[in-house]
C-alpha cells in the first residue's frame, strides 16, 4: 500500500481557505456514494493486467470496509469498469500497436480482464457502471452523474486505481459538475509513491477533500447516529 505523506504547507493552504483542515466533514451518509475505480482483473492480475498495479491488491480491504461502513449509513456503492471504446481515437493513436493489443484483450466487455477483481465485496444492491473514458464523470464517459443525481447523492468518496490518472480524473470532473468530492487516501493505489502523494496533495489543495478509510468510517458512523437523534 502506498504510503501517504500530505505536507503541513497544504494542510495549511486548505485551513487558510475553508477554515477547517476537512471541509467536507459533515456529510450526510445518505447522500453519499462511495465510487470505486477500475478495481478490474486488467489492473491488479498478473498475465492478464494490461497495465498492472501491484499495489491495487493491497487496498481492497480498505474499500470493502468503506463499502460495507457505506451500505450500513444508508449511502450507495458503485463500482466503475474501464471499458474499452474503439472511437477514443486520440488515446489509441499514441499507444504502441502492441500495448493497444493487450488494452483490447483486457478491457473489452466480457472478457476476464474487465471483470471485478473477485476479492471485492460486491452486493446485490450496488451500482455497476461501465466507463470509456479516464473519468467516469465525463458525460462522453458514462451515466454516473445523471445516475447519482437522480438517487439523492451529493457527495462522493472516490476509491481504486490508479490515483493518478482514473481516480483524480474521476474526482476533478465530480468537483467540477458539483459533487462534494472525497478522495480516499488509503483506498487509492498508485504505480509509485510519489505519483499516489503529488496527486492526493494537488486534489486537496484546489479540488476537494481528502481523508483515510478510518476517518470516514468513523464520520458516517457518527454523522449518521447524529442525523438519526435529529429527527
Amino acid at each position: 500500500m502506498q504510503g501517504v505523506n500530505i505536507p503541513g504547507w497544504a494542510v495549511d493552504r486548505v485551513v487558510e481557505r475553508y477554515g477547517t483542515a476537512h471541509p467536507y466533514a459533515d456529510l450526510d451518509p445518505a447522500r453519499t456514494a462511495l465510487v470505486v475505480v477500475d478495481m478490474q482483473n486488467g489492473f491488479m492480475v498478473e498475465g492478464i493486467a494490461h497495465a498492472l498495479c501491484t499495489t491495487a491488491v493491497e487496498i481492497v480491504p480498505n474499500v470493502n470496509r468503506l463499502a460495507a461502513a457505506v451500505r450500513r449509513t444508508g449511502g450507495k456503492v458503485v463500482w466503475i469498469k474501464n471499458t474499452y471504446d474503439p472511437t477514443w481515437l486520440t488515446m489509441q493513436a499514441k499507444v504502441r500497436p502492441e500495448k493497444m493489443a493487450k488494452r483490447i484483450e483486457s478491457m473489452t466487455e466480457g472478457s476476464l480482464g474487465h471483470q471485478l477483481h473477485s476479492e471485492l465485496d460486491v452486493k446485490p444492491g450496488d451500482m455497476v457502471v461501465q466507463k470509456y473514458r479516464f473519468s467516469a464523470f465525463l458525460p462522453e464517459s458514462s451515466d454516473l452523474a445523471v445516475r447519482l443525481r437522480a438517487g439523492g447523492y451529493d457527495t462522493v468518496l472516490i476509491a481504486g486505481t490508479v490515483t493518478n490518472v482514473c481516480c483524480e480524473s474521476s474526482a476533478r470532473d465530480a468537483m467540477m459538475m458539483s459533487f462534494k468530492t472525497v478522495m480516499v487516501s488509503d483506498a487509492n493505489a498508485a504505480n509509485s509513491d510519489e505519483e499516489h502523494n503529488a496527486s492526493l496533495v494537488n486534489f486537496y489543495t484546489t479540488f476537494g477533500d481528502v481523508m483515510d478509510t478510518s476517518d470516514l468510517i468513523r464520520l458516517l458512523a457518527a454523522n449518521a447516529a447524529a442525523r438519526t437523534a435529529a429527527k
